[in-house]
């Protein structure tokens, strides 16, 4: 579906090896059946899961304890309880997409058990979480039970944003990951002036800025593409093409070329 080098080369070079290996592998097994075959909707999930995990970089939450992170312990919305027992750190952000609270990891963990024989019971191993394939399942689990993947099928990055967080934290470092997602699954190498050229192809205005008309010029050339493929290709060209099958017909026709040269006359 999307090459590990390319989620590397759209996170960044201190992406953990591990967590990308891990991705890509999970999106080619899973990802079609929550719509991620669609570029449009694959864009925007990554965009989220990007930003949440550090750009793939942390698959628990980073703990101070910071003041909002000291509040969870009451934090009876999420289904914590409201004496100071160490829930609100026992349930931590984990996963792709920072899976939090007692109630969001209950909630998972019968989502899970009913469809994976070897899912453990997350509410008494909450640790789990930050292990694959469950990593990914989590924020999987997440995106259906809000239906996130309808509003990334109209480009609302804005809307996915507030589901995710509650707010709009972090919103312009998930717009940067869903460009350079974009970018990439249209076949566009993420060098410098990347988002420009894209600009000028599409008669926009070259300003390399990501404003409403840029970010719904992406959704709609996202939305032109094909499915993409369960397996996945490289970064020398657009998500899901078969670069194996060009690569042979490459080598099958110039060993044709090869056998007319010595044979001096046409293949018959």
């Amino acid at each position: 579906m999307i090459a590990a080098e390319d989620l590397r080369a759209i996170a960044g070079r201190k992406a953990r090896a591990e967590i990308v290996a891990g991705l890509a592998a999970g999106l080619a097994e899973y990802g079609a059946d929550f719509g991620l075959q669609r570029p449009e909707i694959l864009a925007q999930f990554l965009a989220q899961i990007g930003h949440e995990s550090g750009r793939f970089r942390f698959l628990e939450e980073v703990w101070g304890p910071t003041m909002a992170q000291a509040r969870y312990d009451a934090r009876t919305d999420l289904g914590n309880t409201p004496a100071a027992d160490g829930d609100g750190y026992l349930y931590r952000g984990r996963g792709l997409i920072q899976l939090t609270g007692a109630a969001n990891v209950g909630a998972f963990s019968v989502w899970a058990r009913a469809r994976f024989a070897d899912a453990p019971d997350f509410a008494a191993e909450p640790e789990r979480l930050a292990e694959f394939p469950w990593a990914l399942l989590s924020a999987l689990f997440f995106w259906q039970e809000r239906r996130l993947g309808s509003l990334a099928a109209k480009g609302e990055l804005t809307a996915i944003t507030r589901a995710v967080n509650g707010g709009l934290n972090g919103l312009s470092e998930r717009t940067n990951l869903y460009v350079r997602t974009a970018l990439t699954l249209l076949g566009q190498p993420l060098k410098r002036g990347a988002l420009k050229r894209f600009q000028e192809e599409h008669g926009l205005a070259a300003d390399d800025v990501a404003g409403p008309k840029t970010l719904a010029e992406l959704h709609r050339a996202l939305k032109a593409l094909p499915d993409l493929s369960p397996g996945t290709a490289g970064a020398a060209g657009p998500v899901g093409f078969g670069w194996d099958l060009a690569i042979l017909a490459a080598l099958t026709l110039a060993a044709l070329a090869a056998a007319v040269f010595i044979s001096g006359g046409e293949l018959k």
